[in-house]
């Protein structure tokens, strides 16, 4: 998984190039897809509301709750839901990445902060704020966790667990790092502020190190991510920082350690095979949104948290 984490980033930049809107080569043969997958959705949907509708209710003989098996139009509706959610979110994705990069918007600076002091601590600074929201959405956002899923999926916490990467990274960024370009941070300082952020995440995935005092206070410890690894009710959701906590403190997502840590997801994945690891969370949001009967459903099993797709299972 940590080899197909590194080539990710080269893998991505070629596959959202072709299907960015505007520069792409396949968007628009994409888009297409996802517009009369779409329709073809709506319409089945209107169809099987209305089979419903007719549809004379019969009391089961057990007197037991039974659920009709979904027909032609309910299975219509379901797939081409997955295909215009799937393809359209690609194309959006890759899209919002190519429009916010940071070379590209480097030509519309409104200054050029340098490479001296004021300019390293904007772009290491700037990284960490940026790593914050989108560390935090990827816990927030179902689409964004099914991306996050393999760094949190061991149920041990060492040292490899940071090796863990997520491979589809590129199309999580919510909130792009290249607006720190268009600030005035440079394309080059912004990749190896990357570096140093993702570098100095490395220690801190360890059981071995003890609280460290005063410079808890301040900066990410391991410590701190024991915490944001653990699945215990308290800890879920937590300590998202990079290199600085003090984002959390700041933003109200903070929480010391205290009870031994329960590592791992709250269901668990019981598997070694990295390509289950990497896409049980698709294959679960691909089965809710096909299942689902009404649009508000489905985009909410996208973009909603997971805990919100656990509360609606529960009560169906």
């Amino acid at each position: 998984m940590a080899h197909l984490s590194v080539a990710a980033p080269l893998l991505n930049k070629q596959f959202r190039k072709h299907l960015s809107i505007g520069n792409g080569r396949f968007a628009k043969p994409a888009l297409a897809l996802a517009g009369a997958s779409l329709a073809t959705s709506l319409a089945a949907d209107l169809v099987a509301r209305r089979r419903r509708r007719r549809a004379t209710p019969v009391a089961p003989a057990d007197h037991r709750v039974a659920t009709a098996a979904p027909g032609v139009a309910e299975r219509v509706a379901g797939s081409a839901a997955v295909a215009a959610i799937a393809v359209g979110g690609i194309v959006a994705t890759s899209t919002w990445a190519d429009r916010f990069a940071a070379p590209r918007l480097w030509t519309r600076r409104r200054v050029d902060l340098g490479t001296g002091a004021v300019g390293w601590a904007a772009a290491i600074v700037g990284w960490d704020l940026i790593y914050y929201w989108n560390h935090r959405f990827m816990h927030e956002s179902r689409f964004m966790w099914a991306i996050h899923v393999p760094h949190h999926s061991s149920e041990r916490y060492n040292l490899s667990v940071a090796l863990r990467q997520p491979v589809a990274d590129g199309l999580g960024t919510f909130v792009p790092y290249g607006l720190l370009s268009w600030l005035g941070v440079r394309p080059s300082m912004i990749e190896t502020s990357r570096a140093i952020n993702l570098l100095y995440q490395y220690w801190v995935h360890t059981e071995t190190v003890p609280k460290l005092g005063r410079f808890e206070a301040q900066m990410n410890t391991p410590s701190h991510h024991r915490v944001h690894h653990g699945s215990n009710p308290q800890y879920i959701d937590r300590n998202h920082g990079g290199i600085l906590i003090s984002w959390d403190k700041m933003f109200g997502t903070f929480e010391p350690e205290g009870d031994k840590v329960v590592y791992g997801l709250t269901k668990n994945l019981h598997t070694f095979s990295p390509l289950a690891i990497i896409f049980r969370e698709y294959g679960d949001i691909a089965r809710d949104v096909y299942r689902s009967d009404n649009w508000p459903d489905r985009l909410s099993f996208v973009f909603r948290g997971p805990g919100w797709a656990y509360e609606r299972h529960r009560a169906a």
